[in-house]
């Protein structure tokens, strides 16, 4: 079935949401499409129905698809556990943990988990949209590419690039990144497009005109900025910091050096009585937050180490101290203990890092990775819950003997004495929209009747007219083959 891939100049031009706009025009033309980008590189995932993980921008391709998550729609995934170094996952399971010097001989043996992927998602759908991860101009990584170029080469899949014009240059580079591909590469470029424009589009009608003269690729098109973007779920946390509602509970998540599954907040920004502040590095917990969120993260321990570095273990244990309220998710369950321990060097060299303390539990890392879909009950509110895992290590100690949840039966996470601190390894739970209503009533803050899910479609509903509006997206999909 046809195929048609997505590539761009540079990191952050758009191509996810880009994709996942074409994805909804496609459905809402009656065809069966799916999404897919060979390897992504992420601490943000998503829990698939055949229980592993993929970039969280591919879940939300899979949601304006109409279509159940799967691992063949992003078959290699890269989670940073260090400036260096990175899990790997492949189709869905951890395969190894890699430098980034070695990963480059991992790719050739990758190529064919790629393909596999792409063929099973080609034999099930009538269209597949393909995200292509950085950029092609990137030719130094040409040898055994499976992100861009060496992967539409090897499936035989015509591609369009996309520039991003709001961070200027964009002239440059799409006639730049022409100029550096290799002339089978250039070739395979079918046509280029312009994405988040600010202002009139018409006054960049004689830039556009100089790309197709110096380039010779048809132009597909400018799409302005999207105004509504902020009410997807982020694919990077620093996006979280967009949302414009400015409610009176002040919700500060830390913003941790590996963070990961923060899309826990995302339903949360759009609660019209809760402010969210995303906490970077070097800044101050504010005087007024409600509740501290511990995201979760990548690498606990190190984590721990770079949020001392911070002063941010002095500010929480102040905002403690001062009767403020903190959760935790999963790493961040990890840090609210007394210990987290890593005899094995699972996460970095073995060892023991003191936790926050805020909870009397101890976490050991080892075994398998916890990785599932879960139906679960609040213990306080006795509501019943959405939730995925995804974690390695155990926590036990006296706190767990009053649990934040239950699943199937068995308690889950650990709530302290004074009902001010809790920490659950379940994400994903504000997406549940009676019990983010119930949890939030219980903290103080103002409920709504917020439908998190029916917004997130509405909005992608309003993406793909978007991008009907101002790009040629009947010949970007005659472009497929």
């Amino acid at each position: 079935m046809p195929a048609l891939m997505i590539q761009g100049t540079g990191s952050n031009v758009g191509k996810s949401m880009l994709v996942a706009g074409l994805c909804r025009a496609a459905r809402r033309r009656g065809l069966s499409v799916a999404p897919f980008k060979p390897q992504n590189m992420s601490n943000n995932a998503a829990v698939t129905a055949d229980g592993g993980e993929i970039g969280r921008a591919q879940a939300l391709q899979a949601m304006a698809c109409g279509v159940d998550l799967h691992t063949d729609m992003n078959p290699v995934l890269l989670k940073p556990e260090t400036d260096v170094g990175a899990q790997v996952i492949v189709q869905g399971k951890r395969l190894t943990t890699a430098k980034a010097v070695e990963y480059s001989s991992l790719k050739p043996t990758l190529m064919a988990a790629v393909q596999d992927s792409f063929a099973r998602l080609r034999a099930r759908h009538d269209l597949v949209i393909v995200e292509g991860a950085g950029s092609p101009a990137e030719i130094n990584l040409r040898k055994g590419d499976i992100a861009n170029m060496g992967f539409a080469e090897a499936a035989d899949v015509p591609v369009v690039l996309c520039g991003d014009i709001d961070r200027g240059g964009v002239i440059a580079q799409i006639i730049g990144t022409q100029a550096v591909l290799p002339k089978a590469d250039a070739a395979r470029i079918g046509g280029f497009l312009i994405n988040k424009f600010r202002g009139d589009p018409a006054l960049f009608q004689d830039g556009y005109r100089e790309i197709e003269a110096r380039t010779g690729w048809r132009g597909y098109g400018v799409a302005p900025w999207f105004p509504e973007a902020w009410r997807l779920p982020a694919e990077d946390a620093l996006d979280i910091a967009d949302s414009p509602v400015q409610g009176a509970f002040h919700v500060v998540c830390l913003q941790l050096s590996r963070i990961a599954n923060f899309d826990d907040l995302d339903p949360l920004t759009q609660e019209p009585g809760v402010r969210v502040t995303m906490l970077q590095p070097g800044q101050v917990l504010p005087y007024d937050a409600d509740l501290v969120i511990i995201p979760g993260s990548k690498s606990t321990r190190g984590d721990l180490d770079f949020l001392r570095r911070q002063g941010w273990d002095i500010d929480v244990l102040a905002h403690h101290r001062h009767g403020g309220r903190v959760l935790g998710i999963c790493g961040g369950y990890q840090m609210l203990g007394r210990m987290v321990s890593d005899p094995e060097g699972i996460e970095g060299p073995p060892g023991d890092t003191p936790g926050l303390g805020l909870l009397d539990i101890e976490t050991v890392m080892g075994g398998d990775k916890s990785l599932a879909q879960v139906a679960a009950r609040h213990v306080g509110l006795d509501l019943p819950f959405a939730g995925y895992e995804i974690h390695i290590g155990c926590s036990d100690g006296p706190d767990r003997a009053r649990p934040f949840a239950e699943v199937a039966g068995v308690a889950e996470g650990a709530v302290s004495a004074d009902g001010r601190v809790a920490g659950s390894y379940l994400h994903g739970m504000f997406g549940d929209d009676r019990f983010r209503a119930a949890w939030l009533a219980s903290n103080g803050a103002d409920a709504s009747d917020l439908g998190y899910r029916a917004v997130v479609e509405r909005t992608l509903d309003e993406l793909a007219a978007h991008l009907e509006t101002h790009l040629d997206v009947a010949g970007l999909l005659a472009l497929a083959r």
